[in-house]
Protein backbone atom coordinates (compact mmCIF):
# COMPACT_ATOMS: atom_id res chain seq x y z
CA UNK A 1 0.00 0.00 0.00
CA UNK A 2 2.54 2.77 0.73
CA UNK A 3 6.27 2.44 0.11
CA UNK A 4 8.78 2.79 3.25
CA UNK A 5 12.48 3.02 2.95
CA UNK A 6 13.92 1.52 6.15
CA UNK A 7 17.21 3.20 5.43
CA UNK A 8 15.81 6.39 6.13
CA UNK A 9 16.53 8.76 8.71
CA UNK A 10 12.60 9.38 8.86
CA UNK A 11 11.39 7.07 11.47
CA UNK A 12 8.54 4.76 9.56
CA UNK A 13 5.73 5.90 11.09
CA UNK A 14 6.41 9.19 9.83
CA UNK A 15 7.13 7.61 6.38
CA UNK A 16 3.48 6.47 6.49
CA UNK A 17 1.92 9.65 7.77
CA UNK A 18 3.14 11.16 4.99
CA UNK A 19 2.65 9.13 2.20
CA UNK A 20 -1.22 8.92 3.67
CA UNK A 21 -1.40 12.34 3.39
CA UNK A 22 -0.02 12.17 -0.38
CA UNK A 23 -2.30 9.42 -1.19
CA UNK A 24 -5.30 11.57 -0.19
CA UNK A 25 -3.97 14.46 -2.15
CA UNK A 26 -3.35 12.49 -5.10
CA UNK A 27 -6.85 10.97 -4.81
CA UNK A 28 -5.70 7.29 -4.34
CA UNK A 29 -7.66 7.19 -0.91
CA UNK A 30 -10.92 9.13 -1.10
CA UNK A 31 -12.69 10.81 1.86
CA UNK A 32 -14.51 8.77 4.13
CA UNK A 33 -12.82 5.75 2.38
CA UNK A 34 -11.88 2.81 5.25
CA UNK A 35 -8.58 2.55 5.96
CA UNK A 36 -7.38 -0.78 6.61
CA UNK A 37 -7.06 -2.11 10.32
CA UNK A 38 -3.76 -1.99 12.00
CA UNK A 39 -3.30 -5.53 11.84
CA UNK A 40 -4.24 -5.72 8.16
CA UNK A 41 -1.41 -2.91 7.21
CA UNK A 42 1.30 -4.34 9.66
CA UNK A 43 1.11 -8.23 7.50
CA UNK A 44 0.93 -6.09 4.04
CA UNK A 45 3.69 -3.87 4.93
CA UNK A 46 5.30 -6.66 7.01
CA UNK A 47 6.15 -4.25 9.92
CA UNK A 48 5.23 -3.99 13.24
CA UNK A 49 1.74 -3.18 14.52
CA UNK A 50 2.98 -0.43 17.19
CA UNK A 51 4.53 0.98 14.44
CA UNK A 52 1.06 1.15 12.19
CA UNK A 53 -0.50 2.12 15.51
CA UNK A 54 1.52 5.46 16.18
CA UNK A 55 1.14 6.57 12.62
CA UNK A 56 -1.98 5.99 13.02
CA UNK A 57 -2.51 7.37 16.35
CA UNK A 58 -0.30 10.62 14.73
CA UNK A 59 -2.71 10.66 11.39
CA UNK A 60 -5.65 10.95 13.89
CA UNK A 61 -4.13 13.45 16.00
CA UNK A 62 -4.24 16.01 12.95
CA UNK A 63 -7.54 15.11 12.03
CA UNK A 64 -6.43 12.77 9.07
CA UNK A 65 -8.49 9.97 9.96
CA UNK A 66 -11.15 9.08 12.67
CA UNK A 67 -11.93 6.01 14.19
CA UNK A 68 -15.52 5.05 14.37
CA UNK A 69 -15.79 1.93 17.60
CA UNK A 70 -17.08 -1.26 15.83
CA UNK A 71 -16.42 0.00 12.23
CA UNK A 72 -12.79 0.44 11.48
CA UNK A 73 -10.70 3.76 10.82
CA UNK A 74 -11.77 6.25 8.16
CA UNK A 75 -10.02 8.97 5.56
CA UNK A 76 -11.64 12.38 7.26
CA UNK A 77 -14.93 13.45 5.65
CA UNK A 78 -13.97 16.93 6.54
CA UNK A 79 -9.70 16.60 5.73
CA UNK A 80 -8.59 19.53 3.81
CA UNK A 81 -5.22 20.26 4.66
CA UNK A 82 -5.24 21.74 8.80
CA UNK A 83 -2.95 24.89 9.39
CA UNK A 84 -1.19 24.54 12.55
CA UNK A 85 1.16 27.65 13.20
CA UNK A 86 3.86 24.96 14.78
CA UNK A 87 3.96 23.12 11.74
CA UNK A 88 3.62 26.29 9.48
CA UNK A 89 6.93 27.71 10.63
CA UNK A 90 8.63 23.84 9.88
CA UNK A 91 6.81 23.67 6.65
CA UNK A 92 8.73 27.12 5.75
CA UNK A 93 12.20 26.25 7.48
CA UNK A 94 11.76 23.19 5.04
CA UNK A 95 10.92 25.11 2.01
CA UNK A 96 13.88 27.42 2.74
CA UNK A 97 16.30 24.61 3.10
CA UNK A 98 14.74 23.19 -0.01
CA UNK A 99 15.55 26.52 -2.43
CA UNK A 100 18.93 27.25 -0.52
CA UNK A 101 20.00 23.76 -1.88
CA UNK A 102 17.57 24.07 -5.84
CA UNK A 103 20.44 28.08 -5.70
CA UNK A 104 23.32 26.00 -4.18
CA UNK A 105 23.04 23.57 -7.45
CA UNK A 106 22.30 26.49 -9.76
CA UNK A 107 18.65 26.24 -10.54
CA UNK A 108 17.29 30.14 -11.11
CA UNK A 109 13.87 31.41 -9.79
CA UNK A 110 11.77 30.19 -12.37
CA UNK A 111 13.37 26.60 -12.35
CA UNK A 112 12.76 26.07 -8.51
CA UNK A 113 9.26 27.93 -9.62
CA UNK A 114 8.46 25.11 -12.01
CA UNK A 115 10.01 22.45 -10.08
CA UNK A 116 7.22 23.31 -7.25
CA UNK A 117 4.45 23.48 -9.68
CA UNK A 118 5.19 20.11 -11.25
CA UNK A 119 5.04 18.74 -7.89
CA UNK A 120 1.81 20.39 -7.09
CA UNK A 121 0.42 19.32 -10.50
CA UNK A 122 1.46 15.58 -9.42
CA UNK A 123 -0.23 15.60 -6.13
CA UNK A 124 -3.29 17.43 -7.55
CA UNK A 125 -2.86 20.14 -5.08
CA UNK A 126 -3.94 22.98 -7.18
CA UNK A 127 -7.86 22.33 -6.70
Amino acid sequence: MFKIDPRSSTPIYLQIVEKVKENILKGILELEEKMPSVRELAKMMTINPNTIQKAYAELERQKVIVKIRGKGTFVSADYNGKKDEERMKALKDLFKKGIVEARYLGLKKEEVINMIENILEELKGDK
